[in-house]
Order: structure tokens, then C-alpha cells, then sequence
């Protein structure tokens, strides 16, 4: 009967309950049923993606979004931290520019279905502020919004990436889940929130990797927005709009978007298999793909003594299909670059700390940098590109990747990488993450008030979500 007053066409009932059931499951969820494991990787999932918002201070991005947001906000006032730059606006206006600067380097985590904490962080330390949240709160959010963004976004890409990705297309999904956790909704309330994401998700496309344009950052930051709008609105009321996962009509969102959609998905595993615990945090501000390359040519400078002048070429393979560009006159923005090996392994070289330098105006059209990424090739083994790759990481594994550096000597050195620090299986330790942290934080805060911040974020179950936003501004 529930479904028959839900519908227009009296005959059409859902057999599956899914929306419900995640919905119930994210109200449910309390922090004293959380593994202990699990509470840790919130932690570094937290540290990480706050760690990537810092570092993107003084960027052109982060400028861009700030202004954005406060002409959006008419000006400074609201109820929560505007970051980095201070002040307050309102929770959306926030969110917009927190859930840009946490993906303007490309820094944060990486998922086979996307970057779920652009937007999940962001959003759910911002609602947490609003609402005076405890730190168990903020964790409890992240955890729940994590489950149900994993299972919504598994449910509905695509099978075949190179045939559309919507990078945040269900990423709305997190930040949802994440607003309305922390706003104390209902289960019912909950459902009618996912009910409007549906609505509001963005057609499944990669129109920023055509054209490699810094849009592509910006995307996070609306779908941080407007994650917080689609759960206050639900907090007020809205009529209907429940059971959106369980239409599988045409007109329903999962065949919409997906030819194949995977409807088991939406609950598999749903309180027993953390998929949280499944997401690799990147150890560098480049695309995910680019993480082993980078690895490897770090661990050959590790051991070896050279200078870029004295590399005759760089081998990479196998070569990462679409990301072994090299751009003569320069590159043409943060994103064109972050998506090339040859630039990463060239602008490591120059600067082995990584961080905003890596992409300044300046840097994106370095001569010696470009010369450097001139003597990058592929090699001779079959290219792994993003679909295969993020099926080998679905299943738990990883490209490896080997560079050969050629001396002009004459000398060769090698080096490989596959499940780099940061991918699940080969996470970071406290100290690791900790130390890329001060290295992320370093041009927004100063060391000690960096490692005050460490404090706070590696036992935030001990603080309220207030005692994290000074360290935001």
C-alpha cells in the first residue's frame, strides 16, 4: 500500500525497499558500532582531505572560489568558518568553497567510483559546525555518508568508463547523506533527500577531461552546496520523492543514468563490509593514476645521486593510457597538468616537496620544466588506462609501474611501484599521514600550529567539530 500511494500508476509497486534501507541504516548508525579500524580511517580521511583544502592557499582556484562564495553570499556573515580567508558565511556558501579547495590539487582521496571525500569532509565538518557537533558525531557522519555514497555510485557507473564518468554526478549522494546525518533527520526524511539527489545528479560525463578544464575542481564545490541544500530542504518538508533507487523504469534515476545499473549494490554488504576501508588516499597532488610514477622515480632519487640535467630520458611502463601527454608550449591549467606524467615526474624533479608550487602559472610553463617532461616516453608494454585500472583496484590491486631513468653517462637506475603508501592495502601509518599533513598545512599554518592540528584531528573524538575550524582560517 505504501508504494501504491507513491505512484501514479497504481499497478507499479517496487519490489525492493533499498532507499529506505540505506536511509535507516545512515539515521541508525551510532558511533559505538564502528570498528576501530574504521574510526582511524575516518581520522586519516579527515587529516588528508583538510591537509589538501591548506594546501591549496594562494592558489588561483582557491581564489577564484572564494569570491565566488562570498559574492554568492552577498558579502561576509552566516553561521560557519569561511576557510582559509576567515570570516563567516552561510553553510552552503561555505561548502561551495570548502568542497573546491578540498580537490583544487587533486590531493585528497580517490575511489573506482570518484573522489567521495571532496565533498563528504567538507560538508560534513561544515553541518557539524553549524550544528555544534561533537567530534564522535563528525566521524559517525563521514563513516555513514561513505557506505551510502559507495553503494549508490556502485550501483550506477558505468561499467565501461571511457563511455561517460560522472566524477560527481553520485558524489551529490555523499554529501547529502553527510548534511543529513549531522541535521538529525528522520529516516523518512532521509529518503526524501536521496529522492531530490536523484533529481539533481548531474548527467554521467567527463567533460573536464576533454578539455582539461579547472571546471573540474569547481564541480566538487557544487556538489558540496548543494548536498546541504537538498538535506535542509528535506528538513523542512517536502511532499513525496521516496523510493527514487528502487524505480528501475526508464524514468527512474538508476536507468537514467546506467544502460546496466547494478541495484544489488545499494545495500551489499550494507553494516558488515566498511567500504570506507576500501578508498585509497593519494600521497601527491596529481591525478590518481599518476601516484605510481611518482612513487617510483621518488624511491630512485632516494637511493641514487643526479641531477635533471643529467637524465638523458625517463621510461614509464607500462604508459598510462591519456596521461602521458606532454604539452611544448606549457600547460594550459592546474588540471592539464595534474592529469600529466611527464609534467609530475618533471615537476618533482625541479622541487621533490610537493604542493602548490608544483602548479603555479609560473611552473605550468617552466622552460627547465618542460624540458625535463620532454625526455618522458612510454614504454614498451600495453598501456593501462583508468577503466582497467579502476577494475584492478575494485578487485584490490594496482597498476605497478617501472621508470627507467637513462643517464647521459650512460648509467641506468630503475624503480617500481604498484599499491603505493595510500592505497588501502598499503596505507599510511600515523606518522606517515601526519607527516604529509605538515608538508600539505605548511602554507596556511605554521609548523606548531600544524602540529596543534594534528592533535586535535588524530583524537577528534575527544573534541567537537568547533575545536577543528580555527585551524581552518
Amino acid at each position: 500500500m505504501r508504494y501504491n500511494r507513491l505512484y501514479k500508476e497504481t499497478d507499479y509497486v517496487p519490489s525492493t525497499d533499498y532507499t529506505g534501507e540505506l536511509a535507516r541504516y545512515l539515521v541508525n548508525l551510532k558511533y559505538e558500532d564502528l570498528p576501530d579500524e574504521v574510526v582511524t580511517r575516518a581520522k586519516y580521511i579527515l587529516l588528508q582531505t583538510v591537509g589538501a583544502a591548506l594546501a591549496a592557499k594562494g592558489t588561483d582556484i582557491a581564489r577564484k572560489a572564494d569570491v565566488l562564495a562570498v559574492e554568492a553570499n552577498n558579502g561576509l556573515g552566516g553561521s560557519v568558518t569561511r576557510w582559509l580567508e576567515g570570516g563567516k558565511i552561510s553553510p552552503a556558501n561555505a561548502a561551495l568553497l570548502a568542497g573546491v579547495l578540498t580537490d583544487a590539487l587533486d590531493w585528497e582521496d580517490c575511489s573506482w567510483t570518484g573522489h567521495p571525500s571532496a565533498g563528504i569532509i567538507p560538508v560534513a565538518i561544515i553541518a557539524a559546525e553549524e550544528k555544534g557537533k561533537s567530534g564522535k558525531d563528525l566521524l559517525t557522519a563521514i563513516v555513514g555518508a561513505y557506505e551510502v555514497y559507495q553503494r549508490i555510485a556502485n550501483a550506477v557507473q558505468p561499467v565501461d568508463h571511457s563511455k561517460g564518468w560522472g566524477l560527481t554526478s553520485w558524489q551529490l549522494f555523499g554529501t547529502v547523506a553527510a548534511a543529513a546525518k549531522l541535521y538529525d533527520l528522520t529516516a523518512e526524511q532521509v529518503e526524501r533527500a536521496i529522492g531530490i539527489a536523484a533529481e539533481a545528479s548531474t548527467i554521467p560525463a567527463c567533460y573536464h577531461e576533454a578539455t582539461m578544464s579547472d571546471f573540474y575542481h569547481f564541480e566538487h564545490g557544487y556538489r558540496a552546496r548543494d548536498g546541504i541544500l537538498i538535506a535542509k530542504q528535506a528538513g523542512l518538508g517536502i511532499n513525496n520523492a521516496r523510493c527514487a533507487l528502487d524505480d528501475v523504469r526508464p524514468s527512474g534515476y538508476l536507468a537514467s543514468i546506467t544502460s546496466a545499473p547494478k541495484i544489488e549494490w545499494l545495500v551489499k554488504d550494507l553494516g558488515t563490509r566498511y567500504l570506507i576501508m576500501e578508498t585509497l588516499l593519494k600521497h601527491w597532488p596529481a591525478n590518481m593514476w599518476v601516484q605510481s610514477p611518482l612513487e617510483a622515480l621518488k624511491d630512485i632519487t632516494d637511493n641514487h645521486s643526479f641531477e635533471p640535467d643529467d637524465i638523458a630520458s625517463i621510461e614509464v611502463d607500462p604508459p598510462v593510457t591519456d596521461r602521458m601527454w606532454l604539452s611544448e608550449d606549457g600547460y594550459t591549467s592546474i588540471t592539464h597538468a595534474e592529469f600529466s606524467v611527464p609534467f609530475a615526474l618533471a615537476a618533482f624533479l625541479k622541487n621533490p616537496t610537493p604542493g602548490a608550487s608544483w602548479y603555479s602559472k609560473e611552473n605550468l610553463k617552466d622552460k627547465e620544466v618542460l624540458k625535463i617532461a620532454s625526455k618522458v616516453k612510454g614504454g614498451s608494454q600495453k598501456p593501462i588506462g583508468p577503466g582497467e585500472g579502476f577494475s584492478m583496484f575494485l578487485n584490490g590491486d594496482y597498476p605497478v609501474r617501472k621508470i627507467t631513468v637513462t643517464l647521459k653517462n650512460g648509467e641506468v637506475v630503475s624503480g617500481s611501484s604498484g599499491k603505493h603508501p595510500g592505497h588501502p592495502h598499503n596505507m599510511f601509518t600515523e606518522e606517515e599521514i601526519s607527516s604529509r599533513f605538515l608538508i600539505q598545512a605548511a602554507p596556511s599554518l605554521s609548523e606548531d600550529r600544524a602540529k596543534d592540528a594534528l592533535k586535535v584531528f588524530l583524537n577528534i573524538e575527544d573534541y567537537t567539530a568547533s575545536d577543528l575550524v580555527p585551524f581552518l582560517a
